[in-house]
């Protein structure tokens, strides 16, 4: 093994780009392989997403939704990030990671349910691959790491992908799973959205590493950098990664620095930590309309494509909203027999208790 100087740790890395903000594509190597149709697929998602996120928001000052955590602006590694897995791969995500999770599978009234406080929101159905989204900083990471140990001893080529923005990197949880992954060499991929702010903490201050992507080196796995408004480059590297995870060869941590056009949540004021001019420098990165300058050069999408989505994206969260609302409610004993195949005794008391 040949030594390399300690210097190499304190460079840059540049980011992982395919497409220019003019929707050019500028790095052919790394473009991903995708028919016209998937194309398509792929922008009906993200700007499905948008609109479901202003509606939801929306909801969420009505009353209508409990906790509630903006994405516009992260469509690309939402989206990019679930449409490279396979069905069987699986998603841990933390509590921003609502699109991710429904694009997997779960049904959207069943996402508005979890927000709601709703113990249905977290029956998962059989056939879907995913854990709720989790509120502890960092505790989806160690999940995904169990999971890819599961399937590590049971020889399957699925891989497991776990979220979380750049804060949770500066949890202990992070760097546990990191180590632990690096040292079975488990099918996982760490995939952190850096958002620039961990609430109101600026990442300057979170941490003294170039970039999240440094990090991987300590564990011994692979750390890459993409850039998180460019859609097909959030693809590429986690097709990548989950090839390499499939192929045995280990864990990937992926950094996609992104921007978040909206606040930490409905309760945040973005205002008073981020400048006009650093959002509308951002803004003109937009990854819907960079991915839209694309798709309109090749034939595959017009304004009218766009409008269309959003009147079905509006639809469509209306008629979910309305099912999550038309639910039944919850009741305590309801609560405690959904937790166990046996009720306790003295569970058994408490119910009667309650009734």
């Amino acid at each position: 093994m040949s030594k390399v100087p300690y210097e190499v740790y304190t460079e840059e890395v540049e980011a992982l780009s395919v497409l220019s903000p003019e929707g050019e594509i500028i790095n052919k190597d790394k473009m991903p392989n995708l028919t016209d149709d998937q194309l398509k697929e792929i922008m009906y998602r993200m700007v499905f997403t948008r609109t479901w996120d202003d509606r939801a928001v929306n909801l969420g000052r009505q009353g209508r939704l409990g906790f509630y955590a903006p994405v516009s602006g992260q469509e690309a590694t939402m989206v990019g990030s679930e449409y490279a897995l396979e069905k069987d791969d699986f998603v841990c995500p933390g509590y921003r990671d609502m699109p991710q999770i429904v694009w997997h599978g779960l049904p959207l009234y069943q996402a508005f349910l979890y927000s709601r406080g709703h113990q249905h929101g977290g029956q998962i159905p059989q056939d879907v691959n995913v854990l709720m989204p989790q509120i502890i900083i960092g505790a989806q990471i160690l999940h995904a790491m169990g999971i890819a140990m599961g399937y590590k001893l049971k020889k399957q080529k699925h891989v497991a992908i776990t979220y979380t923005g750049d804060g949770g990197s500066s949890e202990g949880d992070f760097y546990e799973g990191l180590n632990y992954a690096g040292r079975f060499k488990l099918p996982v991929i760490f995939f952190v959205q850096n958002n620039g702010y961990a609430i109101t903490t600026p990442f300057a201050k979170q941490t003294a590493a170039l970039s999240i992507a440094h990090k991987a080196v300590a564990a011994g796995i692979r750390g890459v950098k993409v850039d998180g408004m460019d859609v097909l480059a959030v693809i590429s590297a986690v097709q990548e990664a989950a090839e390499i995870g499939r192929k045995g060869e280990g864990a990937t941590l992926i950094e996609a620095v992104t921007y978040r056009f909206r606040p930490h949540s409905l309760s945040d004021d973005a205002t008073k930590y981020r400048t006009k001019d650093e959002e509308g420098e951002w803004s003109e990165k937009d990854p819907i309309a960079r991915f839209a300058k694309y798709l309109e050069k090749k034939g595959l999408w017009t304004e009218e494509d766009t409008a269309r989505v959003k009147d079905e994206a509006k639809a469509k969260v209306n008629e979910e909203i309305k099912k999550a609302e038309q639910t039944e409610k919850m009741t305590v004993p309801g609560l405690i027999d959904s937790m166990f195949e046996v009720t306790p005794k003295h569970l058994e008391e408490q119910k009667a208790d309650f009734q």
